[in-house]
């Protein structure tokens, strides 16, 4: 296969400022397990790592032990966030020289760590892309300085949560189409999705891109500064820089999915009433209820290839940005953008509504 016709989301790394805290978050509400955690070398290294995950989903978490750390500088910008998102790869070495052969900053060159081969290039903002390469394509738990904890990863049958749907990313205004030319450029991404979002007096520009291979993609946003600040434009000041906004994993049943979030703690977005009696304008769900949806807060898309469902978590990031999101894809292949208007219709005239009851 050519290179970087393969490549697929291996892990995503949190830099987080306290490990323990941020792995109670995972196990005890998102359902993960605990598959690893970092070698006693990496800890005397001034790191400690905890890797969680749940059927195809890795999250490599990652604390510094003392101030001199890179991952306390990171910290001290950001707090917890995504640092890098690791792409999986055949052959890491040739993926790594070609992208800097085209313009990738390299990190770290390739190096052979117990036959694991992992090297790592600039990415947008201060997030980087590890390519990995694993001579055992059966055992995607084990990274350089982890040691697997016993525990196995819990499958997707007791926990609907199954891979990476997308990521996310915020950029800076008028660094839209220089990051999307970058990942075009550099490692073959290509354009799937163009939209421009208007909601209000504020505006948002967006570029979705995708792998080669279909298994990575990113929703690249940027704010419009001739508008009104919105959410986005406080992303990149509270976030200090560009980074990823949220993450959307995918589930077989979002129902069910949120039901059981619910129960653990972690807390969605309310939808106002309005928007589900406004939605069979728009469109007849072909699974779930309006009324299902309406209980549980899911928003409803539809394209021609078919339906999206969604759901939003708040943010608990201290700097209010990081927040995850859950897709069920019912055959559509995009990002649920009517929803956003769709919402913001329905909160005014949720709010009209409210001003003639006074």
């Amino acid at each position: 296969m050519p290179v970087l016709e393969d490549l697929s989301v291996d892990h995503v790394r949190f830099t987080v400022a306290d490990l323990d805290t941020a792995t109670d978050v995972w196990v005890k509400r998102y359902g993960m397990s605990v598959y690893a955690r970092s070698a006693d070398s990496a800890s005397s290294a001034g790191v400690a790592t905890a890797a969680v995950g749940t059927a195809d989903i890795r999250l490599v978490l990652t604390a510094a032990d003392g101030a001199d750390h890179p991952a306390a500088a990171y910290v001290a910008l950001h707090d917890d966030g995504v640092s890098d998102i690791a792409l999986r790869t055949s052959d890491a070495a040739a993926a790594f020289r070609t992208a800097v052969r085209r313009g990738a900053q390299p990190v770290s060159p390739p190096a052979d760590h117990d036959g694991i081969i992992c090297a790592t290039i600039s990415g947008f903002g201060d997030v980087v892309h590890t390519f990995v390469e694993r001579p055992n394509a059966l055992d995607s738990r084990i990274l350089p300085g982890l040691v697997p904890s016993g525990e196995p990863v819990k499958p997707g049958a007791d926990n609907h949560l199954d891979t990476v749907d997308h990521f996310a990313v915020c950029v800076e205004a008028g660094q839209l189409r220089p990051t999307v030319d970058y990942y075009k450029q550099v490692l073959d991404f290509r354009e799937v999705f163009t939209e421009r979002i208007i909601v209000g007096e504020q505006a948002m520009d967006s570029i979705a891109i995708q792998s080669r291979s279909g298994e990575v993609t990113f929703t690249v946003i940027e704010p419009d500064l001739t508008r009104q600040p919105g959410q986005i434009d406080a992303f990149i000041k509270n976030h200090g820089g560009a980074g990823v906004q949220h993450i959307a994993f995918s589930t077989r049943d979002i129902t069910r999915d949120v039901e059981r979030l619910r129960d653990t703690g972690v807390r969605f977005l309310e939808t106002p009433g309005s928007y589900y009696d406004m939605l069979p304008e728009r469109l007849t769900p072909t699974r779930h209820g309006v009324e299902q949806l309406r209980a549980l807060d899911i928003l409803a898309d539809e394209d021609p290839d078919g339906q999206l469902l969604q759901i939003f978590t708040g943010s608990v990031h201290p700097r209010n940005t990081l927040f995850f999101e859950l897709v069920e894809r019912l055959g559509s292949r995009t990002f649920g953008s009517a929803n956003i208007k769709a919402l913001y219709t329905a909160v005014e005239r949720q709010r009209a509504a409210d001003e003639d009851r006074r």
